[in-house]
């Protein structure tokens, strides 16, 4: 009898400890699904684009189909100029959308494309689109649009939009 009470003590001891532990187990997790930049779900037909000639980044956007990107390697620096000395630099990373197939010609032609982005960048700079808020909605799709037709210019019609990825602004 002495050991029967010191028994159903711990069997009811064990047994709660159980019902506890399975009780308070957690709800199963559900994956969470990756959303692309714009809130997409990924598709089948949208992947991450790999350059083979190593000039995109393992990060690269999911391009729409039938569309590409290619990033720019090197950053733009434009200098601000300020009564006749730097105050400020502006420090840019592009990408470029083209048809699918056509990265190749953005590398291939990558200095004459640069050479393009960093005029249309001063004129920028030399009217002031960098001064104040330069990333309000009007100054950044002046930008954009600026760039987008000079790289159509440089390159034609396999560019179908430029992406302006970053944007950095360093006062002196």
């Amino acid at each position: 009898m002495k050991l029967l009470l010191p028994l159903i003590l711990l069997l009811f001891g064990i047994g709660g400890g159980v019902g506890a532990g399975i009780f308070l187990i957690p709800p199963p997790v559900e994956p969470e699904i990756a959303l692309g930049p714009c809130g997409e779900l990924p598709g089948a037909d949208s992947d991450v684009v790999h350059a083979e000639d190593g000039h995109q980044t393992a990060d690269a956007p999911v391009a729409p189909a039938g569309r590409d990107y290619a990033r720019i390697n090197n950053q733009f620096v434009v200098p601000l100029v300020s009564d006749g000395r730097v105050t400020a630099l502006m420090v840019m990373a592009l990408s470029v959308e083209v048809l699918s197939g056509s990265q190749d010609l953005v590398f291939t032609h990558e200095p004459k494309l640069r050479d393009a982005f960093l005029q249309v960048m001063f004129d920028h700079a030399n009217i002031g689109g960098f001064d104040g808020t330069f990333t309000s909605s009007s100054n950044m799709n002046s930008l954009r649009n600026a760039l987008r037709s000079a790289a159509r210019d440089a390159l034609g019609s396999q560019i179908t939009d430029v992406l302006i990825v970053e944007i950095v602004r360093q006062d002196i």
